[in-house]
Order: structure tokens, then sequence, then C-alpha cells
């Protein structure tokens, strides 16, 4: 049975990770803590030059917060777009929503004619729209090849009852993807729950940084706490060992 591991980097040292765990495809995006944004222009360039191997789908979305989009940020969607594809992206991945929470058909029919050829994912801005099986539907006849999807729960293993049913309900016209949660412990409970044959989490661990001179204070947190050295990153052990659980089923 065929089944593909998609790793969420958030950068280069993540996107080798995933390489050296043997996942097939990762998802290139920024700003992990705000759910994902497009990465840099040199981020996905430099992704571009070491993942020869596997599958580079690049995030599209212009910033934090909902999946609402205005003419703006559409404008710089379509800008993302075309860098993406210029460096040499896979694929693309990205959402829109319009103010009712249904799937934004206005903004599907500027960006998917932008991205063609390549394959779109529409992340987990799915999660919040009104109706998951009128939005299946939308996207299916827009031609977007997956949705990520942690069946509108906080975690995939909360929201598997919905992800199987609308797994049953695509019958192979998309590709379900439960991310969100997803780890080498529930993976295998994950897959009987739903069937789906698509994986996509992050195996971040912590890491701490390099930097020896530390100034007493907090200087770069603002008005909200970001740790200003330590961060995290993909393990290729974590990757290795879910790539493991994958191929036993």
């Amino acid at each position: 049975m065929n089944f593909t591991l998609e790793i969420c980097a958030n950068g280069i040292k993540s996107a080798l990770a995933a390489v050296k765990g043997g996942a097939q495809r990762i998802e290139l995006c920024a700003a992990l803590p705000e759910g994902g944004i497009t990465p840099s222009y040199g981020v996905i360039k430099a992704c571009r030059a070491v993942l020869t191997q596997c599958v580079m789908n690049v995030m599209i979305r212009p910033r934090g917060g909902d999946f609402l989009y205005d003419n703006d940020d559409l404008k710089a969607m379509l800008y993302d777009i075309k860098a993406a594809k210029d460096l040499g992206a896979d694929g693309l991945v990205f959402g829109c929503l319009d103010v009712d929470g249904n799937i934004d058909r206005r903004a599907l029919d500027l960006l998917m004619p932008a991205a063609a050829p390549l394959a779109v994912t529409f992340h987990r801005a799915f999660d919040l729209c009104r109706d998951p099986h009128e939005a299946l539907e939308t996207l299916i006849s827009y031609k977007v090849v997956r949705i990520l999807t942690s069946g509108q729960r906080p975690q995939a293993m909360q929201g598997a009852e919905l992800i199987g049913r609308l797994n049953t309900l695509a019958a192979g016209r998309i590709s379900i993807m439960p991310g969100s949660g997803v780890n080498p412990q529930n993976l295998k409970e994950l897959y009987q729950k739903t069937h789906c044959h698509e994986f996509h989490f992050s195996a971040k661990v912590p890491v701490k940084s390099a930097m020896g001179y530390r100034p007493a204070e907090d200087i770069m947190s603002g008005t909200y706490y970001i740790d200003q050295y330590d961060g995290e990153i993909s393990s290729p052990e974590l990757i290795a060992k879910t790539v493991a659980v994958l191929q036993s089923l």
C-alpha cells in the first residue's frame, strides 16, 4: 500500500531533516506559531537546491490571522505564487474562506489559474469552514488535489470520524490528508479510523540557540512572548520512526 508522509518544514534545516528521515514531501512555510505563512524567496531557493529527491510544496499565505483575504492580500498571493513557481516549487498550498465561512470562489477563480499546472493543497482553512461536505465538493470542482485537515477539531485524532467520512465521500476524487497532532504513536490508529494514505506533521523538537552572549532582559519579545533564542526544527529521527510505522501498515 502506498503512503505519503509530508513534513511541515519551517526552513532549510527542517527540510534537510525531512530528506534524512525519508519523508516523500515537504510543505515549506515560515512562522509555524502563526500556523504557517509564505517563506521568503531566499528560503525557497535554498531549499530547492537541496531537495533534489523530495517534493517541495510551498505555502502561499500572506499573513497570520483569518483566511478572509481582500484584494491586497490576493495580489500579494499572486506575486508569491509566481515567485514559488519560478523557484521550482512542485506544488502550492493555500486556502481562502469568504465572510460566511464558505470556500471563497472569487479567490480561487484568481489563484487556481495562476497556480496551474502545479498541484494545489487546500490547507487547514478547511477546518474553519461552515459546511465541510459542501466545501469538499467545491474544492473537487476546482481540481484541488488534496485537503489538509484535522477534521475540524484541534487535532486529527479528535476529528478522525469526520476525516474518515470525508475520505469516503471523496472516493478518490481528491486526497484527504490528516494533520495536527499526528505522531508515530497514533499513526496506525489514525489510519485505521480514516483509511487515508497521506499524513502531515512537523516532527518538530526544541533546539537550543548557540548564542553565548545573552542580555538579561528579553528585548525582542514585544507585547507577547517569543523566545528570541531557542526555536524548533524537524527531527530526522522522529521522521524516520514515522516512516517505519507507515511502511508497516
